[in-house]
């Protein structure tokens, strides 16, 4: 780290706390040549994720709304604000873990899916009718085919 009164290349770290936010670290430095001493911040680079929706027009991963899709397909339910936040979390994390730049609407909505299938039934169906868009009552009912055997398969196996 450069010194800010003689630019130094040159300084030692004599003291580091994290700031009240806990978002970045506060180092006291001294500068090894004129012995001054100065404050540096050292925050983690976020990188930035786009979201490619239907429309091929991107923008940035906001975990709000996954948050309130969740929130509106768990409406009425016996899902807790905790376990709506770990979905959340989960789907943001593996999000930023891909190492991708992008990642589509449809993969979003996929992990949420996962998720809900597995935490509960109905919000599943209430999220994969919106995300999904059913138009008809034969495409609703082939997805709770789908929910009813893998439930069975489930119950078969344990």
């Amino acid at each position: 780290m450069k010194c800010q009164f003689c630019n130094c290349a040159d300084s030692r770290v004599v003291d580091s706390r994290p700031t009240d936010d806990g978002n970045s670290i506060r180092r006291r430095r001294e500068c090894i040549n004129c012995g001054r001493r100065f404050t540096t911040y050292e925050k983690v680079e976020v990188q930035q994720l786009l979201v490619i929706k239907k429309d091929n027009s991107r923008e940035l991963f906001d975990a709000q709304k996954v948050r309130s899709g969740i929130i509106a397909a768990c409406h009425k339910r016996p899902v807790s604000a905790s376990e709506i936040e770990a979905i959340v979390n989960s789907i943001e994390q593996l999000a930023y873990n891909s190492l991708q730049e992008e990642i589509t609407t449809r993969r979003i909505g996929e992990m949420v899916m996962d998720a809900l299938r597995n935490l509960d039934e109905v919000a599943y169906i209430r999220f994969a009718s919106v995300y999904r868009s059913f138009t008809d009552i034969p495409t609703f009912m082939q997805e709770l085919k789908s929910l009813v055997s893998d439930r069975d398969d489930k119950r078969d196996q344990g």
